[in-house]
């Protein structure tokens, strides 16, 4: 009797723990979802009245998104998820939670730091370090040259080639796209590299969260370097319970009645990765741009992974495949593909985006730079050439870093070189950035988010 007393009092505990935790997962998540999506579910109903004629619609409403939300409120997830199924205890001082949850380095755009993790330093005393002070400051720097110099010199480009969508085609389309990606990698790497100098200088040790992106040679493994801090949050806590879930179990058996049982065992990937793609979209942003952003990036990872036995044959078959310039072109591709689908985040809508992509090889020439489209973009000469430096810049340190750290690599060199390469650095910001009287100080992009 004692056993079966045993039994049924943690029984009793176990529901309610999952009640608790389902009580937090409702709260979290409902505020995440009123705040921020509420204009976009009016949108959709008043597109669906004014099609069936059905009323005037309803008012939007007019609130103020609470800053970080997005993040801190996946971080709070996580948080429970980790503590009800045990891999986590339960944090008993509010103020350390409170801490963890509002940390200010990482608020504003990440990365998504995990409990187990962060406390390991959030929570220590740390001695005053010099070394440790000078490296926190050298990754701010390196974040900085990203934001002022590339990041906000490139933006003019992309809000021309969203605006001037009709008059600014073919050629232009592709630097268009281009121009996004600079913009993008630009802005979020160098928001993640102050916030995780920053935190350094604190003596707490944030999450990496890009390994070199761009030197990918497919979309699978671009979406393993880049924000990779979200990328695992997703796969922890939505793909991989879902795939493990009854319901994936109860989608084999219902397709093994409809299309055999080789089929159905991959049903439920399918449709996993469809809903964790549609929930990281959406997540980015309250439009069917980015709904739209991330079922095409779904339906392109579940491709390949169907052509992988292909590949692997055309592989072994031509022994041109495993050359250093197959693989550039490889790396060349994935850019180029990342590329395009990012057109869904920039342009008004994804009917202009799909006109724009598709529109851009018939009207494609080379000679269009010469047309005098190009004042439409809103860049001069002189800020081509910082660019084009700029990527330079990038390149550079990416080669570094595929061997070392980039630090690492400058921390070997003598006193007065090290003094020179972050003196120059400091320079590059301070005379080519883009801020102070006259400029328009743009936000971090993933702020937004």
């Amino acid at each position: 009797l004692a056993g079966a007393q045993k039994k049924a009092y943690r029984a009793a505990m176990q529901r309610r723990l999952k009640h608790v935790m389902l009580l937090g997962v409702f709260l979290n998540v409902g505020i995440l979802v009123v705040v921020k999506y509420t204009n976009f579910a009016v949108w959709n109903l008043n597109y669906f009245m004014s099609l069936t004629g059905s009323g005037d619609g309803f008012a939007y409403v007019d609130w103020l998104l609470p800053l970080g939300i997005s993040y801190y409120t996946l971080q709070a997830l996580g948080y429970l998820l980790d503590v009800y199924h045990g891999t986590e205890k339960a944090e008993k001082n509010p103020f350390k939670m409170l801490l963890f949850l509002s940390f200010f380095p990482q608020v504003v755009q990440g990365p998504v730091s995990r409990f187990g993790k962060l406390k390991e330093t959030l929570f220590c005393v740390h001695p005053w370090s010099y070394h440790r002070i000078c490296r926190g400051m050298e990754r701010m720097l390196w974040g900085f040259f990203k934001k002022l110099v590339v990041a906000d010199r490139v933006a003019p480009v992309v809000a021309a080639a969203g605006q001037n969508a009709p008059e600014l085609d073919g050629i232009y389309v592709l630097i268009g796209m281009l121009a996004y990606t600079l913009q993008l990698y630009g802005d979020f790497t160098g928001g993640i590299d102050i916030a995780i100098g920053c935190g350094e200088i604190f003596g707490v040790e944030l999450p990496e969260n890009f390994d070199r992106p761009f030197g990918s040679e497919s979309l699978a493994e671009y979406w393993r370097r880049w924000h990779m801090t979200l990328m695992q949050w997703f796969r922890e806590y939505v793909f991989y319970p879902m795939a493990g879930s009854s319901f994936s179990k109860s989608l084999v058996k219902a397709g093994e009645r409809l299309m055999g049982k080789k089929a159905a065992v991959k049903l439920p990937v399918y449709v996993v990765s469809l809903v964790t793609w549609f929930l990281t979209g959406i997540w980015h942003g309250a439009s069917w741009n980015f709904v739209i952003w991330g079922l095409v990036n779904c339906v392109i990872l579940l491709v390949s992974q169907e052509l992988t036995p292909a590949y692997r044959a055309v592989h072994k078959r031509f022994a041109f495949t495993n050359t250093t310039v197959y693989k550039r072109f490889m790396v060349v591709r994935t850019l180029l593909l990342v590329s395009t689908v990012q057109m869904f985040e920039y342009y008004p809508s994804p009917r202009v985006a799909i006109g724009m992509f598709f529109g851009m090889f018939g009207t494609f020439r080379i000679s269009g730079l010469f047309d005098g489209r190009w004042e439409l973009l809103g860049i001069t000469l002189a800020d081509t050439v910082i660019l084009l430096a700029a990527v330079l810049v990038f390149c550079f340190a990416g080669s570094i870093k595929n061997r070392e750290s980039v630090r690492g690599w400058v921390e070997k060199k003598p006193g007065p070189a090290r003094f020179c390469i972050w003196f120059c650095m400091f320079l590059a910001v301070l005379v080519f950035g883009i801020y102070g009287q006259g400029y328009d100080a743009g936000q971090f992009i993933y702020n937004q988010f």
